[in-house]
C-alpha cells in the first residue's frame, strides 16, 4: 500500500509537469498550419509519458483494420482517465476527440486541447451539444477522424453503459465508417473514483469498420446495436459477433 501511494504521488507530479510543458508546446504550435496537426504530435508524447509514469504497458491489436484512405468515427468504451492517453498513442494518424466542456477550462491541458481542435460538448445544453456534433461532422469532411465515447462517461462498475446517439448521428451525417474500439485493462489500473494506481497492461483493440454509406437516420438503432456489440466483444477480448448488415 505504501509503495502504491508513493508511486501514485510521483505519477501525479510527473503528469502535472508533463501537462504544463506539453500543454504549452501544444498551444504554441497549434497556431501552425495545418491547424492542430503539430499539437497532435506533442499530445502523443504527452500520452506516452503519462502511460510510462503510471506503469502502463500498452498493447495495440488490429490497427491494420483502420482505413488509411478515409477519415472515420472511432467509438470506444470508457473506463478510466487513462483511456485518453492510451488512445492518443494507439490511434494511427490525425484524430480529434469530442470531450466534455469542463476539461477545456483546465489550464495548459484545456488550452492544448483547444489548439489541437478537440471539440467541447456541453451535454447539459441540448442546443450546444447538437452544434458540437455538427462541428464534428465538418471536421470529418475536412479529413480529420473523430473519436467519441458513446457511453459519454466512465463506467463505475466495469459494465458497458448504454450508448448515446450523438456519435452515430455524426457518422450518419458524414456518411463515413465507424471503427469500434475496445479497451481492456484501464479500470484495473485506475478505476473511476479510485485514486491509487495499480500498474498493469492496457490493450487497445480495433474492430472491422462498420459502413454507414447510404444509411439514413432510420438505421440509427440497428447501427447502435451493431457497434455496441462489437465494442463489448473487443473490450472483453472475445470474437466479434457476426451481425446482419444494417439497412
Amino acid at each position: 500500500m505504501v509503495l502504491r501511494i508513493v508511486h501514485t504521488a510521483l505519477a501525479f507530479l510527473v503528469a502535472a509537469v508533463d501537462t504544463i510543458l506539453m500543454g504549452t508546446y501544444g498551444t504554441l504550435v497549434g497556431l501552425l498550419p495545418p491547424k492542430g496537426d503539430w499539437t497532435r504530435n506533442g499530445a502523443r508524447l504527452w500520452a506516452r509519458i503519462i502511460l510510462w509514469v503510471c506503469g502502463v504497458r500498452l498493447r495495440v491489436e488490429g490497427a491494420e483494420k483502420v482505413p488509411a484512405d478515409t477519415p472515420v468515427v472511432f467509438m470506444a468504451n470508457h473506463e478510466s482517465w487513462l483511456d485518453i492517453p492510451a488512445l492518443l498513442v494507439a490511434i494511427p494518424g490525425q484524430v480529434r476527440f469530442l470531450a466534455k466542456k469542463s476539461l477545456f477550462s483546465i489550464p495548459f491541458l484545456g488550452w492544448s486541447m483547444r489548439a489541437m481542435g478537440f471539440i467541447p460538448v456541453d451535454r447539459k445544453n441540448r442546443r450546444e451539444a447538437i452544434r458540437s456534433f455538427e462541428e464534428a461532422a465538418e471536421r470529418i469532411r475536412a479529413g480529420r477522424s473523430v473519436l467519441v465515447f458513446p457511453e459519454e462517461t466512465r463506467t463505475p462498475t466495469g459494465e458497458l453503459l448504454p450508448f448515446q446517439r450523438g456519435g452515430f448521428l455524426i457518422a450518419l451525417k458524414a456518411q463515413l465508417p465507424i471503427v469500434p474500439v475496445g479497451l481492456q485493462g484501464p479500470r484495473q489500473i485506475l478505476a473511476k473514483k479510485r485514486y491509487l494506481l495499480r500498474p498493469g497492461t492496457i490493450t487497445v483493440r480495433f474492430g472491422e469498420p462498420v459502413l454507414t454509406a447510404g444509411l439514413g437516420v432510420t438505421a440509427k438503432e440497428a447501427l447502435m446495436r451493431e457497434v455496441r456489440e462489437a465494442v463489448d466483444a473487443l473490450r472483453r477480448g472475445v470474437a466479434v459477433p457476426l451481425t446482419a448488415p444494417v439497412h
